[in-house]
């Protein structure tokens, strides 16, 4: 069963068991994904695939951590708390993300491979890294692991 058909099956799990929480995301994903689908020149029947899932949880994902930030910052405890019961909901559907020691090999195999010695093509090897590694790894990691190799 693909990842999207589990999280519209989830959306009945969540109606009988009256999660509030979780019923709220699984439906904005379920938005979501018709929206990727009709921004991609697809029909809201269609399916997305895995990895496109991912890529929109993630999304979804870091707009619930901004948004901690904010109320955080703005003295709203109260909806901060509420985005990150969402971000926990979230969280269940997105793999586990490497750690930065995981991710060091990678970045040291990219950066010979495209033969960068300094730190001006930072931004290519931070970005062919993330490309490799394709939702696997947090991108502030992967920034923070390719800054060590030249520092």
């Amino acid at each position: 069963m693909s990842l999207q058909q589990t999280i519209k099956d989830s959306i009945k799990d969540a109606l009988k068991s009256g999660d509030s929480v979780r019923l709220t995301v699984v439906r904005g994903l379920s938005t979501a994904f018709m929206n990727e689908l009709v921004a991609t020149g697809r029909t809201p029947q269609s399916e997305l695939s895995d990895e496109e899932v991912i890529t929109v949880i993630t999304r979804e994902a870091k707009r619930r951590k901004d948004s901690i930030d904010q109320f955080t910052s703005g003295g709203r405890a109260d909806l901060a708390e509420s985005e990150q019961l969402e971000l926990k909901v979230l969280q269940e559907f997105l793999p586990v993300l490497m750690s930065q020691a995981e991710i060091k090999p990678y970045a040291e195999a990219k950066q010979s491979e495209l033969g960068i010695t300094d730190k001006s093509k930072i931004g290519i090897h931070i970005g062919a890294v993330l490309k490799e590694l394709k939702g696997r790894a947090d991108g502030g990691d992967v920034k923070i692991v390719c800054e060590q190799l030249f520092s």
